[in-house]
């Protein structure tokens, strides 16, 4: 903003925790959105081990709809999940992304769940 850029979104990924761990906490999401600018959940990033696969990153595909769902139910401007055909055999995070196939289904959900989370939105104050 100090730069003249008045499109900045803010984006969780997860913050490390111990040794090829990142953790999400909720409660960061209505706090950065306090801000007014809008938040963005990377929620493969967000199940991404670091180092986890001695030469490179790990991760459980599995939570990230978990994270997911999580987030937009706290009324965030949107979701970064990376996809793919055939996740084992991505050139890069392959153990975090969800394969195309499951997200038609994951992104009914979530826009379900956003719609219930924008009529009924949450306040910190």
């Amino acid at each position: 903003e100090s730069t003249g850029n008045s499109r900045i979104l803010l984006t969780e990924r997860g913050a490390s925790f111990g040794y090829n761990t990142l953790v999400t906490d909720m409660r960061g999401l209505p706090i950065m959105a306090q801000t007014g600018w809008p938040v963005i959940m990377d929620a493969t990033h967000a199940v991404q081990s670091p180092g986890g696969q001695d030469n490179s990153s790990g991760g459980d595909r599995r939570m990230a709809p978990v994270l997911a769902r999580a987030a937009v139910a706290t009324g965030i401007a949107g979701v970064f999940i990376e996809c793919h055909p055939d996740p084992d055999h991505a050139p890069s995070d392959g153990p975090n992304m969800i394969r195309m196939t499951d997200m038609p289904a994951l992104i009914e959900v979530l826009m379900k769940i956003d719609a219930t989370a924008k009529c009924h939105p949450i306040s910190i104050d």
